[in-house]
């Protein structure tokens, strides 16, 4: 205490008394934060944990300040008390007394240790006077001020500590049990490390979150992304990316299998439907085949596409395809599956595009010779069926396109000619013969 007598006027006693209840309020009010703060779960987990790092730095310093704080406290009860106590002496204090307790209400009366000074220090706490001295001494207000200062900074690190831990670890627990059970169900449809690549993804991932729970139990505040402008305890939220990575990548790899299982189920229809595609686009081409033959004996001066063989590839990818299914490596039989779908439909489309090209020669033949028959039919309507000029004509036409080879250019230029007879004949009037009917313009 000084004894250079109280700061200020004596106060008088109801200013004590008043100052006696804000101080009791306020003594209440801390007694009450720090237990609550040494029941804190957060600080229990510190305490027994292995830390590294950021966290083990900091929860030294905290510690030092909650020791701290309780010393503080103590002080702090201890002078409160005394002034209780000499207020307490006779209802109205004396003159002597209310300059005592000015003294120990409003004067630097609080007188802290050296030992406890140098744990501020310890604990990166501002002192008042700075370290090294044997004892400090401080006003209650001072006191208060300080401690409310230490109790914030260490509430901080324990509640950021407590929020990482409750928020992290249990995600990737549950990150970790939904890993295994997708690396049981990539191991029984032949997903594995150093097979397929969702099965080395699956290993990474494995490595990656077991690091990253160690690495949050044993530092949680290297996890932790502080609020900007936020100055309250725990004001922030936990650092998830390396947690959200993994399980974007975990989930790709769970469509993956998904396609690989989509597969298993359906393989034997697909490979059924292979088989068939394959199956018609060889008849096909056998019918291409069969038919250029046809079209080299049936027609001449004209030039065939050859046709090509089977396509033996495909049937070994198909052959292939059946030896995954057997031994359940569904891992290699569905890119190879998408594949041969997709040169399956290609060959069928190829086969028939050569079967058009080798029976287009056919095709003509056929459309002359219906051209021929529908010009003899329309001239019949009309009576003309027996004129000597378009019987000589049709006859020279249809000697060309039923003989074998047929050229085709000689043919369809007999057919234009028959037709441009035809319609020479239908729309010239014509002359009735005597004693018989009208006759009557041909109709075109």
């Amino acid at each position: 205490m000084g004894v250079t007598g109280p700061p200020g006027p004596v106060m008088d006693r109801d200013e004590v008394d008043r100052a006696l209840a804000r101080l009791g309020a306020e003594h209440e009010a801390i007694e009450t934060s720090l237990l609550a703060l040494q029941d804190h779960a957060g600080r229990r987990l510190l305490e027994g944990a292995e830390l590294t790092g950021v966290t083990k730095e900091r929860w030294a310093s905290a510690e030092a300040s909650i020791t701290l704080l309780w010393t503080y406290f103590d002080a702090y009860t201890d002078a409160l008390r005394g002034a209780r106590d000499i207020r307490s002496r006779r209802r109205w204090s004396s003159r002597e007394d209310l300059t005592e307790l000015t003294e120990l209400l409003r004067g630097e009366s609080v007188t802290v240790a050296g030992s406890a000074a140098g744990t501020a220090a310890t604990a990166n706490a501002p002192t008042l006077h700075g370290a090294g001295r044997l004892s400090h001494s401080f006003s209650l207000t001072t006191l208060v001020d300080r401690m409310n200062e230490l109790y914030a900074s260490s509430l901080d690190m324990v509640v950021t500590a407590d929020a990482v831990w409750s928020a992290l670890p249990a995600r990737i627990d549950l990150l970790a049990a939904e890993l295994q059970r997708t690396r049981r169900l990539a191991h029984s449809v032949g997903v594995r490390p150093g097979e397929h690549p969702a099965g080395d993804d699956l290993e990474r991932i494995t490595h990656t979150l077991t690091s990253l729970r160690e690495q949050v139990v044993s530092d949680p505040l290297a996890f932790w992304v502080r609020a900007q402008g936020s100055s309250a305890p725990g004001g922030g939220r936990p650092d998830t990316t390396v947690y959200d990575r993994e399980a974007r990548a975990l989930e790709d790899v769970r469509r993956e299998i998904d396609a690989v299982l989509t597969v298993r189920q359906d393989a034997e229809q697909r490979l059924v439907k292979l088989r068939d595609i394959l199956s018609r686009a060889d008849r096909t081409l056998a019918e291409a085949r069969t038919a250029r033959g046809e079209v080299l004996a049936k027609i001449a001066a004209t030039e065939v596409p050859v046709v090509s063989g089977p396509p033996t590839v495909l049937q070994e990818q198909l052959a292939t395809a059946a030896e995954y299914r057997r031994h359940a490596q569904w891992h290699r039989l569905s890119p190879l599956l998408e594949s041969l779908e997709q040169k399956a439909e290609d060959e069928l489309l190829r086969a028939r595009e050569s079967l058009t090209a080798v029976t287009q020669p056919l095709a003509v033949r056929a459309e002359l010779r219906g051209r021929l028959d529908a010009y003899k039919a329309k001239v019949a309507r009309h009576g003309l069926a027996e004129d000597p000029f378009l019987i000589e004509r049709y006859d020279a036409a249809r000697r060309m396109l039923w003989s074998a080879p047929c050229d085709l250019r000689v043919a369809g230029q007999a057919v234009l000619r028959y037709q441009q007879a035809a319609a020479e004949l239908l729309t010239a009037p014509r002359v009735p013969e005597q004693g018989g009917p009208q006759d009557r313009r041909g109709e075109q």
